[in-house]
């Protein structure tokens, strides 16, 4: 655990929100400064608990099960609210099992924002609750922590979680910046927890004015923009990022944050501003919508409409029913699938629907309605795509009625995995068939389960035949062939790809497991020729040629031939270079 939000981020330590997906799999926040050890509670740690604990007073907070036990007093009346910036020292362990990682034992203070959703509920409630340099236990309970999922496999399901906090101090007025370029003081508090995010779309209600008290730029009506446009002044976007549906601020800005665009101001002020003029802005945010950046790219945008239930999404492979209706950019409606009483169904990752679409319904929500913008280069193929115009947008107002997840591979038995592991290696063959590389090397390799893969990313459970000691020595034998097949069927889209030194790996990972595998040898010659590891490209020729002189006979000796003729190039390069030396000295 560390200090910072930026660590939080990075690691678990049990403090989390409960896992919000599968694969966007989880809210922005869930990674957040947690990280479970994999020891059992030291019994110095639990006897200073229950020696704190003795002999005082529990009582319950709120209506959830969530329990208190004052150890220390605070030293006054007041209590941080939603939103303040808490500064607390813990340590915790889960009930009857392991410890959780301890703020004290590295000497640095764990900080969050009360209500945001950065913390399990249990915290948000429990924090809320605590004075300055009140010291409490809280006894979480389950429907407060990770509830009857768990955290798999660190936190098992219906897991009771105990902390000893203690409050240090809260910030209420925020220092937005860190060198007080944008101070924030909460005029009326918002609703729920969230708050909106870079390109997020925001309607604001502002006034900004001088130290003088003159009306720079205001907007009674309400204004809407997307956070990090610029919109008026750098201090609009960074104040309203820390707000709340309904709240109001104050911020305070100094010239560094509020350089104001001259479109944007009060008529007949554009020419009468000082320029090294300080501003306060009174701050409304009436609402907003999240922006979804669903690739990279910003090619595939969603923008969220109603918000949806729950925390789950649909991953891969999820049986999905939906409605929507597809626009071109003048409004005409080109496709339309589904209704509330008869849902278009398909299944995520089966090119079903265009794959920006696809994309964007696996990060929704069951009720959810969201407005998706993909660019038209997703219908490449597809009927309507030679009657768009280039660089076209398409427009899809899509609603999100039920999905029905894959089911995870550790709950599968072993006759489901091998069963999950050879659709994912046909589904793969598909795609190499049709071209397309990318996703048939990713079914080859999901069909494959890696158990170091399994504390990297829990939530991604789709590889399957790996290694597993439940095997019978013929379920082993079996694991063994589909490892290969997954491999050297990868390792011909890597080259397929240009992924060359990805291709020599694999081919490796089979040779490591069948050092005759000729298809292995060859392929892993042809990577070795495209990064011009020329001797190493013989000799796995050479000795694939060896093992089975009659066996792709041809194709292999027509790579050994382009092997000698790029030998030939070479050593002609390096006459050539020796010669232009030679005439250069003399």
């Amino acid at each position: 655990m560390g200090p910072s939000c930026n660590k939080r981020r990075e690691t678990n330590n049990g403090l989390s929100s409960p896992p919000a997906h599968s694969t966007q799999t989880l809210l922005s926040n869930l990674h957040l400064l947690i990280q479970m050890e994999h020891l059992s509670l030291s019994s110095s740690l639990q006897n200073e608990i229950q020696t704190d604990n003795s002999g005082l007073p529990e009582k319950k907070i709120g209506s959830q099960g969530l329990r208190k036990k004052i150890v220390t007093k605070g030293i006054s009346w007041q209590t941080p609210f939603p939103g303040d910036e808490v500064e607390v020292h813990f340590n915790g362990y889960i009930e009857g099992g392991a410890s959780l990682e301890s703020s004290r034992d590295k000497e640095v203070p764990f900080k969050f924002k009360l209500g945001q959703g950065e913390v399990i509920k249990g915290w948000d409630e429990g924090v809320a609750t605590m004075k300055s340099s009140e010291r409490a236990i809280f006894t979480v309970p389950p429907n407060l922590a990770y509830g009857e999922a768990g955290s798999p496999p660190l936190i098992p399901p219906n897991a009771t979680l105990v902390f000893d906090i203690e409050m240090l101090s809260w910030i209420s007025i925020r220092d937005l910046t860190g060198d007080g370029g944008i101070l924030k003081k909460i005029i009326m508090e918002g609703e729920g927890w969230a708050t909106p995010r870079d390109g997020d779309e925001v309607l604001v209600k502002y006034e900004a004015r001088l130290e003088t008290g003159m009306l720079v730029s205001k907007s009674e009506e309400g204004v809407e923009f997307h956070i990090g446009d610029g919109y008026l002044c750098p201090a609009l976007s960074r104040g309203v990022k820390t707000m709340r549906k309904g709240e109001k601020a104050e911020l305070a800005v100094k010239l560094s944050y509020g350089f104001i665009q001259k479109g944007n101001l009060a008529p007949n002020f554009e020419s009468n501003i000082p320029p090294d003029s300080n501003l306060t802005i009174q701050l409304e945010l009436v609402s907003w919508r999240s922006v979804t950046a669903v690739t990279g790219d910003k090619k595939v945008l969603k923008k969220i409409v109603k918000a949806g239930e729950g925390f789950d999404r649909p991953t891969e492979g999820s049986h999905v029913k939906v409605a929507y209706v597809g626009k071109l950019e003048d409004g005409t409606v080109f496709d339309r699938k589904g209704t509330d009483g008869e849902p278009f169904e398909f299944i995520t990752s089966e090119e079903q629907v265009n794959e920006g679409l696809d994309m964007a319904i696996m990060t929704m929500k069951r009720g959810e309605r969201a407005t998706v913008t993909v660019d038209a280069e997703f219908l490449h193929g597809r009927d309507i795509s030679g009657k768009l115009p280039a660089n076209s947008l398409l427009h899809y107002e899509v609603e999100m009625l039920d999905f029905i997840k894959e089911k995870p591979f550790w709950k599968m038995d072993t006759r489901e995995k091998f069963e999950a592991s050879e659709r994912k290696k046909l589904d793969g063959n598909v795609l190499f068939k049709a071209g397309k590389f990318w996703r048939a090397s990713k079914k080859y390799d999901k069909a494959i389960f890696k158990p170091q893969n399994f504390h990297k990313n829990k939530f991604q459970a789709t590889k399957y035949i790996e290694f597993d000691h439940s095997f019978t020595e013929d379920e082993m034998c079996l694991a063994k062939s589909l490892r290969l097949s997954c491999h050297l069927n990868n390792a011909a889209c890597k080259l397929k790809s240009g992924e060359y030194l990805e291709a020599s790996r694999l081919c490796t990972k089979v040779l490591e497991l069948d050092p005759l595998n000729v298809k292995a040898l060859f392929r892993r010659s042809q990577a070795y020729l495209k990064t011009s590891e020329l001797e190493k490209a013989e000799a796995d020729i050479k000795k694939a040629l060896a093992i089975d002189p009659n066996n792709r006979q041809v194709e292999v000796k027509l790579e050994y031939m382009k092997l000698k003729e790029k030998q030939r190039e070479y050593d002609k390069y390096q006459a050539e270079l020796f010669s232009t030396m030679v005439s250069r000295m003399s």
